[in-house]
């Protein structure tokens, strides 16, 4: 430990540190986990900002050094290293099983197994993050100490990493440490239910500050035009574009709305027990009858032209329940053209397999069946949502479905069989938005990784793959929270980012207010940063915002893709150094993928980007000309600085006052 301690000491240190981290132990445990998860890279220790000394380490003098010049050095347990900065033994023992954190102290953080812990005193300017608590003994404190970050914990934060510490990380960010990265590239789903009476400008500006780059709008409330509605959407669309926010209507058929159910009890879908199919929230209409297709057709080409949207997400098209065929309370479809259907084709009536026909053999021509007809009406339906490109060509389409592949009752249970489905991305455009399922919620965040191997083996078309998290209260017992947040939240998010082009969030209303400011760095997915000379070079596969202030040169010229504290680069690697002065006119966001840019002039920018929607630019300033692939173009605004740009590949040149 002294060798290491001194050849740490040894390193000359940047200007600005690298997100570095080490581990000064043989045992990592789960710090790689956690660290990591928010884009912290492991280094050896003459390298790393970032350090943690887990139980038992030794005291050296060298390490008030290090810490008064900046370095974060993370405390776990009892140590003589621990004691040398003041966490001694104090008198006793508490029983540590449920804490209470300052970040959301209302929330149940309960450890699967309680443990007896010493009591530790703290020093002096201590600020405790989490208490156990009945006794409110100091679980987790910090302090800064000179340009430094002292963090402690009362011990290991478990197997995973979030077994017991949710929100270890917000508190480093709080004692000062920065977030290294960030990405601009999160979906979530949003449901005005839950945001009615809300700042739209603020909450908007929040989504943009957390890496939302797309909402998905319930959009069965805005089903029927009604004034009041249709104006908060209007405000909620508006006040997006401005932040370079997309916006997408979130359909859920076979359920349409409520004054659809009311107003169309002919149409209704029905269980095996021959009742409506009102289940849970959704009240599930039969669109195999083509009465009833037609009509939500028109509904929601009315729907989609009344608003400025900027996709359609048509989600979880297929069948219900969870249980399956085993409760026919749930099971459906059972209404009368589909009984038709497939009597005409089996020669018997599906109804009679909750009654004298309980064979596997029939069972099984069913649910092949029921799985066959989930794909024909998802594609029947991808048609309409592609032939309303006609009057709107930019409009994005996602096909929501749920993982069949990871988890594979999914299929009988509800009708969703992926192997049918993805064929269709060789002759639709769309992304196929893969759902986690509710039986794998309480799953570690390895999973995706297993996820995407078995979707990818599926399908040549890779890039069109996303996948969505449910970020709920789940009904396994789960622990230390309900519900995902702080490391956990991080963790999976992290692992989706490096398996998936993009991740979606279920949803916007669940998020906790303490994982907003880290969520951009979870999903950034950066495989190499390093300082070569004065340059510092950044690789990742999908791009990403480096943390910088002022000019920035980027690949060895004047860069204009820059906000106050971000440079935002393409996928690939890079390299960035300062810049001498400001080269011109600047591109603060862009809602989509940045290929290329360069400064022309002090007048005049030009970026190349992809989208599969409209991409969205928001400038420092007014342009005063437009060039889209050289053509002198007119896009409509969401601003005075802000552009709408079209769907697909394209060059734009800008020219600025």
């Amino acid at each position: 430990m002294r060798l290491l301690v001194s050849a740490l000491l040894a390193a000359v240190a940047s200007a600005a540190p690298l997100p570095y981290y080490c581990v000064l132990n043989a045992d990592a445990g789960a710090w790689p986990e956690i660290l990591s998860s928010i884009g912290l890279v492991r280094q050896p220790a003459n390298l790393a900002h970032v350090f943690v000394a887990r139980s038992g380490t030794p005291a050296s003098n060298e390490w008030n050094q290090r810490v008064d010049q900046g370095a974060i050095l993370i405390l776990e347990g009892e140590s003589s290293l621990a004691e040398m900065f003041g966490f001694r033994r104090g008198a006793g023992f508490v029983k540590a099983g449920s804490l209470t954190d300052v970040h959301r102290p209302g929330l149940a953080i309960v450890w699967e197994k309680g443990l007896e812990l010493p009591v530790l005193d703290l020093p002096g300017g201590a600020t405790v993050f989490a208490r156990e608590r009945w006794s409110g003994t100091p679980m987790m404190a910090g302090m800064r100490r000179g340009a430094g970050i002292l963090l402690w914990l009362a011990v290991p934060p478990g197997e995973r990493g979030y077994e017991r510490f949710p929100y270890l990380l917000q508190a480093l960010t709080d004692l000062g440490m920065e977030r290294p990265f960030s990405s601009a590239r999160l979906w979530a789903f949003f449901d005005s239910a839950y945001r009615s009476r809300v700042d739209l400008d603020y909450f908007a500006a929040r989504w943009r500050a957390s890496g939302v780059a797309a909402l998905h709008v319930a959009a069965w409330h805005f089903w029927e035009a009604d004034p009041e509605q249709d104006a908060y959407l209007e405000k909620l669309i508006a006040a997006c574009h401005r932040e370079g926010i997309l916006v997408y209507a979130w359909l859920e058929l076979p359920h349409v709305s409520e004054k659809f159910w009311a107003t169309h009890p002919e149409w209704r879908e029905k269980t095996a027990i021959l009742q409506d199919a009102q289940l849970d929230w959704r009240k599930l209409m039969n669109l195999t009858n083509r009465d009833c297709f037609r009509a939500t057709a028109d509904g929601t080409a009315a729907l989609v032209n009344r608003f400025d949207w900027d996709g359609v997400n048509l989600a979880e098209l297929y069948f219900e329940s969870l249980e399956g065929i085993g409760n026919p309370a749930r099971f459906t479809p059972m209404n009368d053209d589909v009984r038709r259907e497939f009597r005409a084709r089996s020669g018997f009536d599906p109804i009679d397999l909750f009654g004298t026909r309980r064979d596997e053999a029939s069972q099984k021509q069913f649910l092949d069946f029921r799985a066959e007809l989930a794909r024909r009406m998802e594609e029947e339906w991808l048609g309409v949502l592609e032939s309303l490109r006609r009057e709107k060509p930019d409009l994005d389409l996602v096909l929501t479905h749920v993982d069949d592949r990871f988890d594979t009752g999914m299929r009988e249970a509800i009708g969703a069989d992926a192997a049918r489905v993805l064929p269709m991305l060789d002759t639709h455009s769309f992304t196929f938005l893969i759902e986690d399922p509710a039986t794998v919620w309480n799953l570690g965040p390895q999973r995706y990784q297993a996820i995407a191997e078995r979707y990818h083996a599926l399908t040549t078309h890779g890039d069109k793959l996303a996948i969505d998290l449910n970020i709920v209260d789940r009904y396994q017992n789960a622990y230390p929270t309900k519900q995902q947040t702080g490391t956990e939240l991080f963790e999976l998010v992290h692992n989706a980012a490096r398996n998936f082009e993009r991740v979606t969030l279920y949803f916007e209303n669940s998020l906790l207010a303490p994982d907003l400011g880290l969520l951009p760095s979870a999903a950034a997915a950066v495989s190499r940063v390093e300082r070569i000379g004065p340059k510092l070079v950044v690789e990742s596969a999908h791009g990403v915002g480096v943390p910088w202030r002022g000019p920035a040169v980027v690949d060895g010229q004047p860069w204009p893709v820059r906000d106050a504290e971000t440079v935002w680069l393409p996928a690939g690697a890079h390299s960035i150094e300062a810049a001498p002065a400001e080269p011109g006119p600047r591109l603060l966001r862009l809602n989509g993928e940045l290929k290329a840019a360069r400064s022309l002039d002090a007048h005049s920018i030009e970026f190349t980007y992809q989208s599969s929607a409209r991409a969205i630019a928001v400038l420092d300033r007014t342009p005063r000309a437009v060039e889209i692939d050289s053509v002198p173009a007119t896009p409509k605004s969401a601003g005075p600085n802000t552009l709408l740009l079209p769907r697909g590949q394209h060059i734009v040149t800008l020219t600025i006052e």
